[in-house]
C-alpha cells in the first residue's frame, strides 16, 4: 500500500461527501415537481410523453397499484427485450450481421436488464448488433434503473406522508432524473476517447503482422448509463478494463464517481423529504463507514502480492517501474489500488461493472465484493436499491432497539408495528434464500459442477458469487464460471427475479402501511436516529444478519482457500 493510493481513495471519499448535498436537493426539486434549471426545457417534453400515454401526472397510486404497474411494466420490457434478440438478424444497424441470439440466453439477457442487474453471461462485442445494444439493453438501462428510484422514492413517501392513501405515480417517477446527466457524460466521455458511431468493426494488423478486428459502435452512450444507473452491463465483453469504455484515468475517476452519486445523493433526499437532513447524513455515515472498512480490506490484500509467486522470486514489491501487489486480471493504467478501489464500489452498489477480474483477487480480496452483494449491496447501493434496502435494515435495528428497551419501535416519526416488520423480514430473508438455495442445487448437479474452472474453495466461489450477483442485481463475476448454458441462464435469471420482485413488493406494502399513519412527534422516550448511537447500531444489524447467514458459505470458499494459500496448497481443476 501506498500513500498515492490512499490519496486516490481519499480523494474519491471526499468529492462523494461534496457532491452530495447539491445532487441530493436538484433530485428532491425533480422529484417533488419543483422548478429547476432545467425546467423551461424539460417540462414541455415531460408533458408531451404524459400527454401520449395517456397518464395524469397529478394521479398518484395506491402502492399495490403503483406494485402492480412496476410489475407489467418489468413485463412488458422482457418481452419485447427477448424478441429484439431472437429477431436479431432481421433488424437494421446490424453491420456484423450478428445472428439470433440463443433462447437460454435471450431469457437470462431480458430477465437481466430487466432486473437492472445486466449480468452477460455472453460477449457482447460478438453477440449483439447496434440496434439491440441501444434500443434494447441502453433503453432499459434507463427504465429499470429509474424503476429502482422510483420504488425507493415510494418508501420514502410511506415515511414523509401522514395518514395518506398513496406513494406517488410509477409513471412519473419513471421519467425522471438520469437523462440530463447522461447526456453530459457521454459527451465528456467522447472527449475522452470513447467511442460513439454506428461505423462496421475495423480490420487491422499489428506491427508483428497478425490480423485483427477492433469492435466499435456507440459506446460512450451506453457507458455512461450503465455506472449512472448502476446496471453494469458493458458494451465489450471486458466491460470498465477495456481501452473503449474507460481509456483514461479521468475516465476512470468520472466512471467510479457516477457509481456513486445518484445513490448517495438519495440518502439526503430522504432527509429532505422527511424534514430532517440528519437522518439522511446518518445513513450516509453507516454507508460510508461500511465502504471504507471495504476498500481498505481489499487494497490490502491486493497490495499484498501473491506469496506463492515469492517462491519464484517475482518481484511484487511497488516501485518507481511497477504498481506492485497482485497485478493478475488487473490493467497497468490501474493498479491494484484503482482495480480495489472499483471492485469496492461496483458492489457496494449493484453497478456489476468491472476494470479487473475478480476472479484473480486474492481471495481476502475477492471476499470483499462477494460480501458487499451478500450484504444487499446497501452501502450506497443501487439507484433506489440501496436505499430501501438500508432502510429495511434500519427498520430492524429499530425494531431490535425497542425490544431491548420495552418500546413500541419508532423510525422516523412512524411507529412500527407487526404489518411492518413482518414485510421487511420476508424482504430481507428473500436474498438468502435465493443465493444459498440455488448455491446448494448447482453444487450438487452435474450441471452446475460444470461451470466452474476451479476446483476446490474458489470453485465454490465462482458458484457462490454468480448466484450472489443474480440475486442482488448486481451483475459482476467471478469469471472462472462458464454461465452460457441452459442450466445457469435459467437458474440465475429466476435467482435475479427473486432478488428484484421478490424483495420490493414486501417494501412497498410497508410504504403504503406507513403513509397511512399519523405522525408521531417525539418525546422523552424516543430513540434518536440522526446520531452516531444509531449509527453504529445500524451497522451492527446489517453485519451481524449479513455475518450470521452467509459466514457459512464463505468460510467454504474465500477463507478456506486463504487459508491454504497460505499453507502453499493448491487445487487441481476439476
Amino acid at each position: 500500500m501506498t500513500i498515492t493510493g490512499w490519496v486516490q481513495i481519499a480523494l474519491f471519499s471526499v468529492i462523494v461527501i461534496f457532491i452530495t448535498r447539491p445532487l441530493g436537493g436538484h433530485m428532491t426539486r425533480v422529484f417533488t415537481g419543483e422548478h429547476t434549471f432545467l425546467s423551461p426545457v424539460l417540462r414541455p417534453i415531460e408533458r408531451a410523453i404524459y400527454w401520449c400515454c395517456g397518464v395524469d401526472e397529478k394521479e398518484e397510486q395506491h402502492w399495490l397499484t403503483y406494485a402492480v404497474a412496476v410489475l407489467f411494466f418489468s413485463v412488458a420490457g422482457f418481452v419485447s427485450l427477448y424478441a429484439l434478440q431472437r429477431l436479431q438478424w432481421y433488424l437494421p444497424f446490424n453491420p456484423q450481421g450478428q445472428t439470433a441470439v440463443e433462447p437460454s440466453s435471450a431469457f437470462n439477457t431480458s430477465v437481466s436488464f430487466v432486473t437492472n442487474t445486466n449480468w452477460q453471461s455472453y460477449v457482447p462485442e460478438t453477440t449483439m448488433g447496434y440496434l439491440l445494444q441501444m434500443a434494447g439493453l441502453s433503453v432499459h438501462n434507463f427504465v429499470s434503473a429509474a424503476a429502482g428510484i422510483g420504488m425507493a422514492l415510494a418508501l420514502i413517501r410511506g415515511f414523509a406522508r401522514r395518514e395518506a392513501k398513496t406513494v406517488g405515480s410509477f409513471w412519473v417517477d419513471l421519467t425522471r432524473v438520469l437523462l440530463p446527466i447522461s447526456v453530459v457524460l457521454t459527451l465528456a466521455l467522447v472527449w475522452q476517447g470513447v467511442p460513439q458511431n454506428l461505423g462496421a468493426y475495423v480490420d487491422a494488423t499489428t506491427l508483428e503482422g497478425a490480423k485483427q478486428t477492433i469492435a466499435q459502435g456507440p459506446v460512450a452512450s451506453q457507458e455512461v448509463i450503465k455506472e449512472l444507473g448502476t446496471n453494469g452491463g458493458g458494451f465489450f465483453n471486458a466491460n470498465s478494463a477495456h481501452p473503449y469504455e474507460n481509456p483514461t484515468p479521468l475516465t476512470n475517476f468520472i466512471e467510479l464517481l457516477a457509481i456513486f452519486a445518484i445513490g448517495a445523493g438519495l440518502t439526503n433526499v430522504l432527509g429532505r423529504m422527511v424534514n430532517d437532513e440528519r437522518q439522511g447524513w446518518a445513513l450516509f455515515a453507516a454507508m460510508g463507514l461500511l465502504f471504507l472498512a471495504g476498500v481498505t480490506t481489499a487494497y490490502w490484500s491486493e497490495a499484498q502480492g501473491n506469496p506463492a509467486f515469492a517462491a519464484l522470486n517475482v518481484d511484487s514489491a511497488q516501485s518507481a517501474l511497477q504498481a506492485g501487489g497482485n497485478m493478475e486480471g488487473k490493467e497497468v493504467r490501474f493498479g491494484p489500488v484503482n482495480s480495489a478501489l472499483w471492485a469496492t464500489v461496483t458492489t457496494d452498489t449493484s453497478c456489476g461493472a468491472v476494470n479487473a477480474m475478480h476472479d484473480s483477487f486474492l481471495p481476502i480480496g475477492g471476499m470483499v465484493p462477494l460480501v458487499n452483494i451478500q450484504l444487499g449491496e446497501v452501502i450506497f447501493g443501487g439507484v433506489g436499491f440501496g436505499l430501501y434496502g438500508m432502510l429495511a435494515f434500519a427498520i430492524v435495528a429499530m425494531f431490535v432497539a425497542g425490544l431491548m428497551v420495552g418500546r413500541t419501535p419508532e423510525f422516523l416519526g412512524k411507529k412500527l408495528e407487526a404489518k411492518e416488520v413482518k414485510m421487511t423480514i420476508l424482504a430481507l430473508l428473500s436474498l438468502p434464500l435465493s443465493i444459498l438455495g440455488w448455491t446448494a442445487l448447482a453444487t450438487v448437479l452435474p450441471a452446475g459442477l460444470a461451470g466452474p474452472a476451479n476446483a476446490g474453495p474458489h470453485g465454490f466461489s465462482e458458484i457462490l458469487y454468480a448466484y450472489s450477483s443474480g440475486t442482488g442485481n448486481n451483475g459482476s463475476a467471478f469469471g472462472g464460471i462458464s454461465a452460457n448454458t441452459l442450466f445457469y441462464n435459467t437458474t440465475i435469471g429466476f435467482a435475479m427475479l427473486i432478488g428484484r420482485f421478490i424483495m420490493v413488493i414486501p417494501l412497498l406494502a410497508v410504504a403504503g402501511s406507513l403513509a397511512q399513519k399519523k405522525l408521531i412527534p417525539p418525546s422523552a422516550g424516543t430513540f434518536p436516529t440522526n446520531r452516531p448511537l444509531f449509527v453504529g447500531l445500524l451497522v451492527g444489524v446489517v453485519l451481524i444478519i449479513g455475518g450470521l447467514t452467509f459466514f457459512p458459505a464463505v468460510s467454504l470458499g474465500p477463507v478456506t482457500e486463504q487459508v491454504a494459500m497460505n499453507q502453499g496448497k493448491t487445487y487441481s481443476a476439476p
